[in-house]
């Protein structure tokens, strides 16, 4: 099914030594989305290795401040990824937590290392093994693209509207290499649909109306399932949605969909 893709890794990236980061959340509520991502990679023919000792990548804590708690956290994440290539993590804000937000502990060539080699899933796919084709995986359904607030401002994974410049959306590049996806326009496709991480439990009411708002969109623009990069945004959706009474439509992280399912 992947042969072409396996012939493109052998001969590009067979060197490559993996290192697979599985947020917390990720692991505890969605680990069909942590499954999709290792066998989306092993089809590559990567070496995926997964750490077995590995938590929290520190993000809750630093985003209340306490960096303290969160140092711990972090050395323990050096310590499990430094001996890795590149290290994939399905879910942009925790990749961001690592690129960005680890420049409170002391800069060692090994902290360094993970923090430059560290890659949400969509930009490695794209950037670094250039992906051109998914052989043999078809989804023949209208698909609404949500890209958090995370991975468009902080990993550059699409262009924000509220910045001069080309348009760009590197899940949609993946996306629309799918046979049969059909990506839905939405009116405000970059608004923050209201998860935020904390932002969620100390703006209750904010956040339930904003991710209200991407519901309505998503109902309106005609999609029949909602994909991201992100399963916490889709956490969040998904509640708001079911809560709602919308529960017609589907949301998949886009591993699932890369992977050719199974979906639930």
């Amino acid at each position: 099914m992947h042969c072409l893709l396996i012939k493109y890794s052998q001969q590009k990236i067979n060197i490559m030594k993996i290192g697979l980061f599985i947020p917390c959340y990720i692991d505890a509520i969605y680990p069909e989305v942590g499954i999709a991502t290792l066998e989306l990679l092993e089809k590559l023919g990567l070496d995926v290795g997964f750490p077995l000792e590995q938590t929290c990548c520190g993000q809750p804590m630093t985003n209340e401040g306490d960096f303290e708690s969160a140092k711990a956290a972090e050395e323990l994440f050096v310590k499990n990824f430094k001996d890795f290539d590149y290290i994939i993590g399905p879910a942009g804000s925790c990749v961001k937590q690592v690129r960005v937000h680890y420049d409170k502990l002391e800069q060692t060539d090994e902290v360094k290392h993970v923090r430059e080699k560290t890659y949400e899933l969509v930009e490695f796919l794209h950037d670094i093994l250039k992906i051109k084709s998914f052989p043999g995986i078809s989804f023949p359904y209208k698909v609404a693209l949500h890209n958090s607030c995370s991975s468009i401002r902080g990993l550059n994974i699409a262009k924000p509207s509220e910045r001069m410049g080309k348009p760009f959306n590197k899940s949609a590049d993946l996306l629309q290499l799918v046979d049969g996806l059909e990506l839905v326009e939405l009116s405000r496709p970059d608004e923050c649909c209201g998860f935020g991480g904390t932002f969620c439990v100390t703006d209750e009411a904010v956040s339930a109306k904003m991710g209200h708002d991407k519901v309505e969109d998503y109902v309106a623009s005609g999609a029949e399932y909602v994909v991201s990069p992100d399963m916490s945004c889709l956490m969040h959706q998904m509640s708001v949605a079911h809560k709602n009474g919308v529960t017609h439509i589907p949301f998949l992280h886009i591993a699932q969909v890369l992977n050719g399912g199974p979906f639930k």
